[in-house]
């Protein structure tokens, strides 16, 4: 009796998760649609016993092809990958979903997308530098009983730490989970390097990225002061985030963005609050 009591609960608390996260797993299709339909890629289904590395053994190929899937986890049977058509292409900026030019402002920025799942990096003469995947916070975290989005809005880098950074919250009680290489912006937001980047937003609230794309953008990029502009989520039926700054791991700054690339910005000043 104790085990069926037992996996009821478990099974009502996968369902409660599944509800208030079915948005984001809703963004996962409609961005694997987006990139089926490509005509630089297809996709295939993933047969049991594949796995990057055996469908994939070249490295830069295989780095490419999960840049492109916006993941650095494992895969499964089942699941649809894109996969470039040309089977030399190696170069991921051939990929970016983000505008290869904006307006120049003098100043470098980093935008993030949780509809694209993925960040660009933009010089101060408005030419992009580098892209590459992430993920942030999901509709409803079911440890803290309520929604975790990343805050949208226009920030700035005011604190970096190096490859031992780790969080002071998470996991709860005590903390502890890796955040090499952390940017952050508001609060207990950062953006980090991260092995969890699933394809879709799944975070307490930070900006996880593949580690080499954080250590880049911590070493050789954002500076204490550098813009960050987080875009709105597309689906926003959890969208009130709690006052309580849990994060570790209203848009009004003139945009007007075009989920296919077309981006244009227009730069305002706003303070982290």
């Amino acid at each position: 009796m104790r085990i069926l009591i037992r996996f009821v609960a478990l099974f009502a608390l996968l369902a409660v998760f599944l509800v208030m996260n079915g948005d984001s797993f809703a963004a996962r299709g409609w961005l694997l649609q987006s990139l089926c339909d490509d005509p630089r890629l297809y996709c295939i289904a993933v047969q049991k016993g594949e796995t990057w590395q055996s469908l994939f053994p070249d490295p830069a190929r295989r780095d490419l092809v999960m840049r492109i899937n916006r993941m650095n986890t494992r895969i499964w049977p089942g699941m649809k990958i894109a996969i470039p058509r040309d089977p030399y292409s190696a170069d991921s900026m051939q990929y970016t979903p983000f505008s290869p030019y904006r307006v120049p402002t003098g100043k470098k920025m980093i935008i993030y997308s949780p509809s694209l799942n993925a960040w660009a990096a933009y010089g101060p003469a408005g030419n992009i530098i580098r892209w590459g995947p992430a993920s942030s916070g999901q509709n409803w975290c079911p440890d803290l009983g309520r929604p975790c989005h990343t805050p949208s809005g226009n920030f700035k880098v005011y604190e970096k730490r190096g490859p031992a950074c780790a969080s002071t919250k998470f996991p709860q009680p005590d903390g502890g989970a890796p955040m090499p290489y952390c940017m952050f912006f508001k609060g207990g937001f950062a953006m980090h390097g991260s092995s969890g980047v699933p394809g879709y937003n799944a975070s307490h609230g930070c900006v996880r990225m593949f580690v080499e794309d954080a250590q880049w953008l911590n070493l050789d990029f954002a500076d204490i002061g550098t813009q960050v502009i987080i875009l709105p989520y597309p689906l926003n039926r959890y969208a009130e985030l709690s006052e309580e700054d849990d994060a570790e791991d209203d848009m009004d700054n003139g945009e007007d963005i075009n989920l296919l690339g077309q981006m244009d910005l227009v730069e305002t000043e706003s303070e982290p609050t």
